[in-house]
């Protein structure tokens, strides 16, 4: 099994989530969903992702993003809102759906209404109409993921991306050997099966 470390809130986690599906079943693996808190990880490197002083390379993120989408076959209209204003409730639910069964679909249906209709994860209209498509409580969820259970497992499985030495979402690791980025999914893959 390949353990997949990802933050709802990481932007190249779109192209990831959008095809590991695809990617699981060409390949006969199996991937082990793990939300962590990429930006807790984030601040203690005092990294940010899309500095607004360098806006070439945040134009150059957004571009890629699109162009990558577009070459695996899917889209994205960019940019996006961004950074998210409920990101740990994002994740918080994530591993609540995960822990019941419809954590995957919840991912990807959050992650297709913020990168092919530009709303924001885990607030309003997203979390109401993704709560709706899988016929849940939107109320009982967002409570639920607030308990101290969720918010442990998501503590957990961030002090685990630290003991991995994880710097990024998406990361996949195999025997304490990560492979960083979306596009690293097939190298972790054949790692993984050699």
């Amino acid at each position: 099994m390949i353990d997949f470390y990802f933050s709802i809130g990481s932007t190249y986690t779109y192209l990831a989530v959008t095809r590991i599906l695809d990617v699981e079943k060409k390949h006969q693996v199996h991937f082990n969903w793990k939300p962590f808190s990429v930006r807790a990880i984030m601040k203690e490197m005092n990294n940010i992702p899309f500095p607004k002083e360098k806006l070439n390379k945040v134009n150059y993120m957004w571009r890629d993003i699109e162009r990558r989408a577009e070459g695996y076959g899917f889209f994205a209209k960019t940019p996006v809102p961004y950074p998210l204003s409920e990101f740990d409730l994002a994740n918080q639910i994530a591993i609540l759906g995960l822990d019941k069964g419809w954590g995957i679909n919840y991912v990807r249906l959050t992650y297709k209404k913020w990168f092919q209709e530009g709303k924001e994860p885990a607030i309003e209209p997203s979390i109401s109409e993704i709560c709706k498509e899988l016929k849940m409580n939107k109320d009982d969820i967002i409570s639920e993921a607030k308990t101290k259970l969720i918010e442990d497992k998501y503590l957990a499985n961030t002090n685990s991306a630290r003991e991995n030495k994880i710097f990024g979402s998406p990361t996949f690791v195999i025997n304490n050997e990560i492979f960083w980025g979306d596009d690293r999914m097939e190298d972790a893959i054949k790692f993984f099966k050699k």
